[in-house]
């Protein structure tokens, strides 16, 4: 049986921007504020949207740095939370991204448009310096995960790391929906392709990070911390430049 509470620690927009707006509204939930949100009008959302974004509304708008766990045995949130203002206050290089709507494994998702070198040694980070935090998986959970057919290196990752998709099997991405039929995914695909360009997000500065907390199975995960990265010195960000 899974242990609560389970953290993980995502990118998440900055509350209240217009990203932040953007995918709080699409799911019908705000994990900064751990409140539901109405879903945007005008929009022409399907009938079954609430049904189509019932999973990744658990988790709220985030993008995965170091995945969900329940905590090892003598660690505590307090610990965990100094660890990630450590983490934060490390200069380092700033990841930033152009973005697009796509899809990845049957879900639509905000994705980097190119690979982005600093965004994978980000999350390799996280997954790294995270990990002595991270309760072993429970044989429960494993096979919850092997069951998706993981390849021999996703199930290397999974008993060594505790998830199969890190390191070079990483993608950046925030949900935006559950997994979806083709012709479903097409029609979705498009509408907010259509829309994504008010989220003002184009291009995407992945700039901090923020801890999210569930406090047991069936509850949503929300926002318990964010912290700014601190930028190495003398570095700009190469989408500016």
């Amino acid at each position: 049986m899974t242990n609560f509470p389970r953290y993980a620690i995502y990118f998440a927009a900055e509350p209240g921007s217009a990203l932040d707006r953007f995918g709080a509204e699409l799911l019908g939930y705000d994990a900064h504020r751990g409140i539901d949100v109405t879903f945007p009008t005008g929009m022409g959302l399907p009938p079954d949207w609430r049904e189509m974004t019932h999973d990744p509304r658990k988790y709220g708008f985030h993008a995965t740095l170091k995945p969900p766990m329940a905590l090892q045995a003598g660690k505590t949130e307090s610990e965990l939370i100094a660890a990630c203002a450590g983490f934060a206050g490390t200069p380092r290089a700033i990841p930033a991204i152009k973005t697009v709507i796509d899809s990845i494994a049957g879900f639509v998702a905000i994705l980097p448009a190119a690979p982005c070198s600093e965004l994978e040694s980000l999350a390799a980070d996280c997954v790294r310096q995270f990990d002595s935090f991270r309760a072993p998986l429970t044989e429960q959970d494993r096979l919850r995960r092997n069951a998706a057919g993981l390849t021999a290196r996703q199930r290397f990752y999974l008993d060594r790391w505790g998830y199969p998709y890190v390191f070079d099997e990483y993608r950046f991405h925030m949900t935006l929906t559950g997994r979806l039929d083709a012709d479903r995914r097409a029609s979705v695909l498009a509408m907010l392709q259509d829309r994504f360009p008010n989220a003002g997000a184009s291009v995407l500065a992945i700039d901090s990070i923020a801890l999210f907390r569930q406090e047991e199975a069936g509850r949503r995960f929300r926002v318990i911390g964010r912290w700014r990265l601190q930028r190495r010195s003398g570095e700009r960000n190469a989408l500016t430049q």
